[in-house]
């Protein structure tokens, strides 16, 4: 018994003594990974403090920088506002970059007519230089033009025309408000009228190489202002845009006064809205009125002799004006149509002082005055279709109508009579012209062109006209 006992006894202990060792053993492991993530948590608890520390200190510097820059801006602020006040520029020169262009144009021009004598008979001549150009290769006008924002408040422009035979002509040079509020604008100095639909247009951004005879016989091409345009656009879906212009009214059918106060004056109204999403209009109605005071012109006598005739009185012109423009969904850049035409009824009533040195009887002088009254008229209508990128034909038809031309100038069946007014004979002249013309880029154009221009009595004008045009520089957007 006792041996069993004591075999019992040493069996157990051989199997219990390896287990209480590995038990403390890994009694040991367990305390030593308990030690390792205390460490490990101690150490990023020390790293979290530190990230913390150094977000505070650079949110800190972050708001003391923020802090300086709005000081700054603030000082920089009243500067600006110091400088404006005072109508000063800023103190650097290469601040002020203004953009700068030039447009280059030229003709090869082939008449059945001495261009040198051209003349639009049945119309007081304007002055202007309004014939065809010069037969074979000739330079056109050299237009530069430089514009920039001047400060916040208003923008300049400065167009220069070189002529080909020399001088330089301040074509326009105003400048425009900027800033003004509830869709009113301001311009002031020399501009193009507002009144009609192409007069505001540079001649470059015709759509032949000429102006229509209406624009020639009524404004000398195009009708330029030195004095002030309001405008005003209201806040509508619906384009609606009114305009007042008031002027010396030097250029024709004003003249140069040689008075102080307000020569000219116009005012003008345009509407304008899309027809979905190809189609685009506009339509416009204008009055002009000026006080010519001896405006010159020249004329023949019934001699041949060359006379100069005076005109003082008033003029007033109305005009209506309408274009209507078509690209498959707003896009020109393929195809597109445009439909264009205006109208201008020209009224004059005042005194004409008739030269007539040549013949006039002895007892009443070299010179007669008495009234001259004229009512007349006239029109185009012009299509532009682009068939292909680049590519463009269109067709326009001018038209003037005679209408009223009187004068009293006769004395006891003396003096002057219709044949001492060559210039002034019942003439209603008419024009066809076809033109073609190809665009490479937006910067440049070749046209071709032929005329049938019967503006002379009793002669028909047969033009034909190749006509480039290159755009040099940073050259604004052309209007609508």
């Amino acid at each position: 018994m006792f041996h069993r006992k004591l075999i019992a006894m040493a069996i157990a202990f051989v199997f219990t003594t390896p287990l209480a060792a590995q038990a403390q053993a890994q009694d040991a492991d367990i305390a030593k990974i308990r030690d390792e993530v205390k460490q490990i948590r101690e150490a990023y608890e020390k790293r979290i403090q530190a990230l913390e520390k150094r977000l505070s200190e650079a949110e800190a510097k972050a708001g003391k920088t923020e802090a300086v820059a709005a000081k700054a801006e603030q000082k920089a602020d009243s500067a600006q506002s110091a400088a404006v006040e005072a109508g000063k520029r800023p103190s650097s020169e290469s601040a002020f970059n203004p953009a700068v262009s030039m447009i280059l144009q030229g003709t090869m021009a082939k008449t059945s007519q001495d261009p040198n004598q051209h003349q639009i008979t049945g119309f007081v001549p304007t002055g202007g230089e309004v014939g065809p150009p010069k037969r074979s290769f000739g330079l056109a006008e050299t237009e530069v033009a430089i514009s920039a924002n001047i400060d916040h408040y208003f923008r300049g422009l400065a167009v220069l025309a070189v002529a080909p035979e020399g001088g330089i002509e301040a074509e326009e040079a105003y400048f425009q408000t900027l800033s003004l509020p509830f869709g009113f604008g301001l311009k002031g100095g020399r501009f193009f009228s507002g009144i009609g639909y192409q007069n505001e247009q540079h001649q470059h951004a015709w759509d032949f190489q000429d102006a229509p005879l209406v624009y020639k016989a009524f404004f000398g091409n195009k009708l330029k202002q030195d004095g002030l345009q309001f405008k005003w656009i209201a806040p509508t879906d619906l384009l609606v845009e009114l305009g007042a212009e008031l002027s010396a009214g030097d250029t024709f059918p004003g003249s140069d006064r040689n008075k102080n106060g307000i020569g000219g004056s116009a005012v003008f109204m345009n509407m304008g809205g899309d027809i979905g999403a190809s189609t685009a209009w506009r339509l416009g109605v204008s009055h002009l009125r000026a006080s010519p005071a001896a405006r010159t012109h020249a004329d023949t006598d019934a001699l041949g002799g060359a006379v100069v005739n005076t005109f003082t009185g008033t003029a007033r012109a109305l005009g209506l004006n309408g274009v209507l423009k078509w690209a498959p969904n707003g896009n020109a850049q393929h195809n597109s149509f445009t439909l264009q035409g205006e109208y201008f009824r020209l009224k004059q009533d005042g005194a004409l002082t008739y030269d007539d040195t040549a013949q006039t009887a002895p007892q009443f002088g070299s010179t007669f005055t008495d009234y001259l009254r004229t009512d007349q008229s006239g029109w185009y209508t012009q299509g532009v279709w682009k068939f292909y990128p680049g590519w463009r034909v269109g067709y326009r038809y001018d038209a003037l109508r005679y209408g009223t031309v009187s004068n009293g100038i006769v004395v006891n069946g003396l003096g002057p009579t219709a044949a001492d007014f060559p210039v002034l004979a019942n003439h209603s002249p008419t024009r066809s012209t076809l033109m073609l013309d190809w665009s490479p880029s937006e910067f440049s154009r070749m046209r071709l062109q032929f005329a049938s221009d019967k503006s002379r009595l009793g002669a028909t004008d047969n033009q034909v006209f190749i006509q480039y045009i290159h755009s040099l520089g940073a050259h604004g957007a052309h209007k609508f």
